[in-house]
């Protein structure tokens, strides 16, 4: 049962607590980093790849159910169609995001050997000082493909990795200027900056020393470096990594055994009537959470998935998923952090925003604030 925090403000301190309007002290049972995704605003590659004004939005809004139950379009409320050019957008998503306890967003950037896309945002953000909300950044750093139109195997802007050089210029014309923030995000004292794909680096080892070091010449001492790698088959320390976190989503077709004959007969007429890859959100959230969680590795949280606006049939659903059952995931993943020290309480959602996944806390026409208040309800309780 979700209490109603909706219109509540919480102001973010070094101590894990919160201080809503009301007066009351709120503590912060963990951290909660929100993923954030910069693709809506439009671009001159975007709307040369899909047509003019293409934005995250340009799917969301056409998505049509593809099976019977499907929920589809998700829309949004609060805060409609929004472009994140706009900053009073921005300052109001960082306000919806302390209102519910969320402590930092995540901001995935882009970098393609000296070439910079969707960049406008995260600038605008670190050059006007505002919102003044917490922050830290995520390398998205694969090729981008054609799969928001269901043409995954064109590639757009492919991803290369040329060396050292690079490395430095990478770490001097995106990473110093953030790092450099005073709102940037820290572990134990220590910047945090992610990669999401670590395993995809040819040289892993040797771009963390490059930006350790650049990091201690620049003054700003020490850094976390956090990969999102599947824990069981990627060692963060062996590629100069501090720590690891994997979302673990299903997989596309998957080979179930005939030992398990419901499940297989399941997913074999959605190939027969081609349909999307569809799982059960009441039966696969928890599994979503790694069972035994290393201790170099943080949980991720997953409210909702459906990827069927950017992949049509070929995509994937996370059916049935509600706040409700959210929140049973949030508690599960606070009680594998519970033990450890606050700082390192750290809980990925991913994501905050990805609107054409299927994947995101922002208020929704079905459930309005539900997805927030679930956080809320999870996270934060009375000091």
């Amino acid at each position: 049962m979700r209490r109603g925090w909706r219109g509540r403000c919480f102001e973010s301190v070094d101590s894990g607590q919160f201080s809503p309007s009301g007066g009351r002290t709120l503590e912060r049972r963990a951290r909660v980093i929100a993923l954030y995704l910069p693709q809506f605003h439009p671009i001159p590659e975007n709307d040369l790849w899909w047509g003019k004004g293409f934005t995250e939005w340009t799917n969301t809004a056409k998505a049509k159910p593809l099976f019977f139950g499907h929920r589809q379009p998700n829309l949004p409320a609060d805060l409609g169609f929004y472009d994140l050019r706009v900053p009073d957008v921005r300052e109001e998503q960082a306000r919806l995001a302390q209102c519910y306890g969320v402590e930092a967003f995540c901001y995935y950037y882009y970098w393609f050997n000296g070439k910079r896309l969707l960049e406008r945002p995260l600038d605008d953000m670190i050059r006007s000082g505002v919102p003044d909300f917490p922050f830290c950044l995520c390398w998205a750093n694969g090729s981008w493909t054609g799969i928001w139109h269901g043409a995954a195997n064109r590639i757009l802007q492919e991803q290369t990795y040329p060396g050292r050089e690079d490395d430095e210029r990478h770490f001097h014309e995106v990473l110093l200027p953030a790092l450099s923030d005073r709102r940037y995000l820290k572990i134990d004292g220590k910047p945090l900056v992610a990669v999401h794909a670590p395993q995809e680096l040819p040289h892993g080892r040797a771009l963390t020393d490059t930006w350790r070091r650049l990091a201690l010449a620049a003054g700003i001492g020490e850094i976390h470096l956090l990969g999102f790698g599947p824990q069981g088959y990627w060692r963060p320390a062996e590629q100069g990594f501090d720590s690891g976190c994997s979302a673990n989503l299903p997989g596309l077709r998957p080979w179930v055994p005939w030992s398990r004959p419901v499940r297989k007969l399941r997913f074999k007429v959605q190939h027969w009537l081609r349909r999307p890859t569809i799982y059960r959100y009441r039966e696969e959230s928890l599994r979503l959470l790694d069972a035994q969680l290393h201790a170099d590795f943080f949980p991720v949280v997953i409210p909702n998935w459906d990827n069927t606006p950017r992949s049509g049939r070929k995509g994937r659903v996370l059916h049935g998923a509600h706040p409700d059952l959210f929140g049973a995931m949030m508690r599960a993943a606070i009680a594998k952090v519970a033990h450890r020290t606050p700082g390192q309480r750290l809980i990925i959602l991913k994501s905050w925003n990805e609107w054409a996944e299927g994947n995101y806390v922002e208020p929704d026409l079905e459930f309005g604030h539900g997805w927030l208040e679930a956080i809320a309800d999870a996270v934060l309780k009375d000091g």
